[in-house]
């Protein structure tokens, strides 16, 4: 499977992901008919940010009523590991809910792009969609 990403995103999130050491970020993947414009930054309102994470619920409504006003979808969710690989962790395959959505993974230096499947997490390839 393949995705299409704007230049943008993956610098934007290890940034992120860099500045909120050594808690965990989070947030949001935006864009229009499957191809990733942005990835937006969500307050992580876990109780435990440093190992795990929660996306601000008003961020994901509000990214919500902005689809329906002809904004950009919600593509997906992206989230980093502090101290480990850009890949699903127990606990994301724990709290996974098959829903087909993307997951992008920021771990040492590196984004793991991911599916939400049915059947659990499937590794995505993707492209540069410029930006």
């Amino acid at each position: 499977m393949e995705i299409e990403v704007s230049s943008e995103v993956e610098p934007a999130m290890l940034a992120r992901a860099s500045a909120a050491y050594p808690r965990e970020a989070c947030g949001l993947l935006l864009g229009r008919a499957g191809t990733i414009e942005t990835a937006t930054l969500a307050a992580n309102v876990h109780s435990n940010p440093d190992t795990h994470f929660e996306i601000d619920p008003q961020a994901l409504v509000d990214a919500h009523r902005a689809a329906r006003a002809g904004g950009p979808e919600v593509i997906g969710y992206w989230h980093s590991h502090p101290h480990g690989p850009p890949a699903p962790s127990a606990t994301d395959r724990a709290h996974g809910t098959g829903d087909g959505r993307v997951w992008a993974i920021v771990g040492e230096g590196r984004v793991g792009w991911w599916r939400d499947s049915p059947g659990g997490f499937v590794a995505l390839s993707y492209r540069n969609g410029g930006g």
